[in-house]
């Protein structure tokens, strides 16, 4: 299934309040610091956006840089992390093998056809001990179990998940990174309303796992019409963030 890739720089400017601000990153960095070993000294966070999420992944020793490929949020992350940030490809990262302790990247692998360049260029960067957290099985986080979700179940495909839990196994394993442990953390202002997933549906937001014709688009906003409490958001998703040790 082919991958909508939204124009970031236009984004930078509301990205964060459009996707649970403060709180959620909040809950993403204490996710990420939990499968960080203690002795680690140095993690890229890599599509760091507009720094938000990197500058609270912080405690004493560890120094945290951030990675873009977009000028727009990376302008941004270099306010909240001076001097620590560059713009680079997540597949070719302008650093040498085995330099960094832990490597991060949250909300990247589903949005991309290419998680397998991602995982291995992160197994080159790590020095061995080291760790790679990534997001996995978001889409699959988004089902919360409401009315929503029953209107969109039958449309909703997370078998072409390109972050899938086991895909992102295979490709460490094939580079050797071992799994460890995992966590999970809340997605704060993340649940839906029924009239936000039909303007974000016809906006292309959900191309990971919907790429309908315009008749089945109209189709199910008609179904999300017809619910209850149009704008009342539903739970929050709980996203899962999985860590692979460099053997």
């Amino acid at each position: 299934m082919g991958h909508t890739i939204l124009d970031y720089d236009a984004e930078a400017a509301h990205y964060d309040e459009s996707r649970g601000g403060v709180p959620r990153a909040a809950a993403a960095a204490d996710a990420v610091l939990r499968l960080v070993p203690p002795g680690a000294r140095t993690l890229l966070d890599l599509a760091c956006g507009t720094g938000l999420v990197t500058e609270r992944i912080t405690r004493p020793g560890l120094r945290v840089y951030g990675a873009d490929a977009a000028p727009g949020m990376l302008h941004k992350a270099a306010e909240r992390l001076p001097g620590r940030v560059v713009r680079a490809d997540a597949r070719r990262l302008p650093l040498p093998d085995a330099s960094v302790d832990a490597v991060s990247a949250v909300w990247l692998l589903h949005l991309v056809p290419f998680a397998a360049e991602i995982v291995a260029e992160a197994a080159r960067v790590l020095a061995p001990g080291g760790v790679f957290v990534a997001t996995v099985d978001k889409d699959a986080a988004h089902d919360v179990g409401s009315d929503i979700d029953a209107v969109l179940r039958p449309y909703r495909s997370t078998a072409a998940g390109t972050d899938r839990a086991d895909r992102i196994a295979a490709y460490a394993a094939a580079h050797g990174l071992a799994p460890a442990h995992d966590t999970t953390f809340a997605g704060h202002g993340q649940g839906h309303s029924p009239r936000g997933v039909s303007e974000r549906l016809r906006a292309g937001y959900f191309a990971s796992w919907f790429r309908g014709d315009p008749a089945t688009t109209d189709a199910i906003a008609a179904e999300l019409a017809a619910l209850p409490h149009q704008d009342r958001p539903r739970a929050d998703p709980a996203y899962r963030l999985a860590a692979y040790v460099r053997r």
